[in-house]
């Protein structure tokens, strides 16, 4: 695994925020993919002030894997603290890769009301999409083999940093 630099990405955030700033109106919601995703759309909705609550999804039940994976241990409720009906969204992940996620995540969002707009926000975008979607806003892209995953870890004090991982067989 060494060799493959990952970037900062408490760097990263801050760069995804002033892309995003120009973009994204007060009114906009913001929406969290648990876990990682919900860290930075926190961050990003402090940077950017918005003026709806930030809010947070778990998709493990609308997941197109779900019969195969089964269901996750710590499974959250999603938690969409304003009207979806109308308005414009930003949803955010911590890293896109298949696009499988994200897919599950417009279902859920949508079983909410249909929104004006759904933009998406990635602090890392990894290649190796199987769906045709895109992040809008991105923090950094980095190329790697399905033999690697990022994970985003969080520490006490709610710094943000990239961890590189070995997939097993």
């Amino acid at each position: 695994m060494a060799g493959i630099p990952l970037p900062d990405a408490e760097a990263l955030l801050a760069a995804l925020a002033e892309q995003m700033r120009p973009m994204v109106g007060p009114e906009a919601g913001l929406i969290g993919v648990h876990t990682g995703g919900v860290w930075v759309a926190e961050r990003l909705h402090q940077a950017l002030k918005l003026k709806a609550p930030c809010a947070s999804l778990d998709v493990s039940y609308y997941r197109d894997d779900y019969e195969s994976r089964g269901l996750r241990r710590d499974v959250r409720r999603s938690e969409i603290p304003f009207e979806v009906e109308g308005r414009e969204l930003v949803l955010v992940d911590d890293v896109l890769y298949t696009g499988r996620t994200i897919r599950a995540a417009l279902n859920e969002i949508f079983d909410y009301g249909r929104p004006a707009s759904v933009r998406l926000a990635a602090l890392v975008d990894r290649g190796g999409r199987q769906l045709p979607i895109a992040a809008q806003f991105v923090g950094a892209t980095i190329q790697l083999g399905p033999e690697h995953s990022i994970e985003l870890t969080r520490d006490a004090g709610g710094r943000l940093a990239l961890v590189l991982r070995e997939e097993g067989p």
